[in-house]
């Protein structure tokens, strides 16, 4: 149980929720800065803010550990009632010097947790005393402003801020925005997927989190003809400051691409966006459609016998909530039945994710959205369903049969019973991944 207040207003600053499917902003710059290479998070808070997070967001994220600068191993000032009192600005001072001496790294990223926001520490000031010596970012991010989504945003933010600059624009780059580390379980898988999927029509995609040199692919941001923001609402903010301060112009599409049809569609937009060869863009598609659908052929029969056309439900986040269904209805031929988005999305964003989620279907059966984040309202919406599948975090896997009665698959934060390390559902063959796992799960033997 936990009180929240976010930045969107969506869940009122007093409402206790049960097991949402976040934590807090400082949470979601802490793993933004582990997820880029090259990265040091420094951590300027109490002990139990960041070796909460090793199980919180890591574990939680897929079974994944923090790496070589996350959890156990991360520089964190561990802030005691003193340091409340008389302030923390000297144990910072020296817990950067000695983690830029002791810690290599290209990129040294101060992550304020809540004390320092209370007392009023000038993070900022510290951190700039070292600037001759290292590059370094301060995030700040108390837990009280916000979710994880929200310190995906907040870390973005202040690298666009603090340490990018005017460079000239490159023909054919874009930059990908909206997958969130860790909250999104596969975006390692995802990202790179992306970033191959765009190169075949030659587009270079600086996804940032997935690759080496991250500090230099953070600088390259403002070389890009066009952001891609694959979220509804995640990554907008920063997208919106890159046009801004760069002039890059961005783009939303509302997740992921899941299948081939989704992810013709995302090909075809940016294609029109960069004036790309018609001709070239749409012979990658054909090919890539071919070989997808080709292999399709061979799930045919468990498909058709065993498990033909169900209703399934959802349990995700926005992003990953909207990719699936849409592959599942508009290529599978399944049954939308209730979705329930746990992200916790502003209030102005959420008619555009259910119109994402119900609109131009392949079939007359159109889903309920609910939103929801608290796991108690939660368990009570999939009661009474007609769901066959249930496509949800591991927080349902051991409920899902006898409270639901639906079979569960694991595809939403947070996934502790499965480890996740590049495998995804995306791009062109992305949902052959995604039916072996539902086909090979629950068909049984024909």
């Amino acid at each position: 149980m936990t009180e929240t207040e976010t930045y969107t207003g969506a869940v009122g600053a007093s409402e206790i929720l049960e097991a949402p499917r976040y934590s807090c902003a400082f949470a979601g710059a802490y793993a933004a800065a582990v997820a880029t290479y090259g990265a040091v998070p420094i951590l300027h808070s109490g002990a139990g803010c960041g070796i909460a997070q090793l199980f919180g967001q890591f574990y939680a994220g897929g079974q994944n550990a923090g790496g070589p600068t996350g959890g156990t191993s991360t520089p964190c000032s561990s802030l005691v009632e003193d340091h409340a009192i008389f302030g923390g600005e000297q144990k910072l001072r020296d817990l950067i010097a000695s983690s830029i001496e002791l810690m290599a790294g290209d990129l040294y990223v101060v992550v304020t947790g809540c004390v320092p926001s209370l007392i009023g520490d000038d993070v900022e000031a510290v951190a700039k005393e070292f600037r001759d010596r290292a590059p370094i970012v301060t995030v700040n991010t108390a837990g009280f402003k916000g979710t994880s989504y929200d310190g995906y945003e907040a870390y973005l933010l202040a690298v666009i801020d603090q340490l990018l600059e005017d460079r000239p624009t490159k023909r054919g780059r874009i930059n990908v925005l909206g997958v969130v580390p860790y909250q999104h379980l596969f975006w390692k898988g995802e990202l790179a997927t992306i970033r191959e999927t765009f190169a075949k029509v030659g587009v270079e995609a600086n996804v940032v989190f997935t690759d080496f040199d991250g500090l230099e692919r953070l600088k390259e941001l403002p070389e890009a003809e066009l952001t891609v923001v694959l979220s509804e609402w995640n990554g907008h903010r920063a997208a919106a400051r890159l046009e801004e301060r760069f002039g890059v112009p961005y783009v939303t599409f509302p997740s992921v691409p899941v299948g081939p049809k989704q992810t013709a569609l995302l090909l075809r937009e940016v294609a029109t966006r960069l004036g790309l060869d018609e001709g070239r863009v749409e012979a990658v598609i054909k090919a890539e459609e071919r070989s997808a659908y080709r292999f399709v052929e061979y799930l045919g029969d468990a498909y058709l016998l065993v498990r033909p056309h169900p209703y399934f439900s959802v349990i995700a986040d926005s992003g990953a909530a909207i990719g699936l269904l849409r592959y599942l209805t508009d290529e599978m031929g399944y049954l939308p039945d209730l979705v329930q988005i746990t992200d916790n999305p502003p209030e102005d964003r959420r008619e555009a994710i259910t119109g994402a989620l119900v609109s131009h279907l392949a079939t007359s059966v159109r889903p309920e959205v609910r939103f929801e984040t608290d796991a108690w309202r939660i368990r009570q919406n999939q009661r009474g369903r007609t769901s066959l599948f249930l496509l949800a975090s591991s927080l349902e896997k051991p409920i899902a049969l006898e409270e639901f009665g639906t079979l569960p698959i694991t595809v939403a934060f947070p996934s502790y019973d499965r480890m996740i390390l590049d495998r995804s559902y995306a791009g062109f063959r992305g949902g052959l991944a995604l039916m072996e796992e539902i086909i090979s799960t629950y068909a049984g033997p024909l």
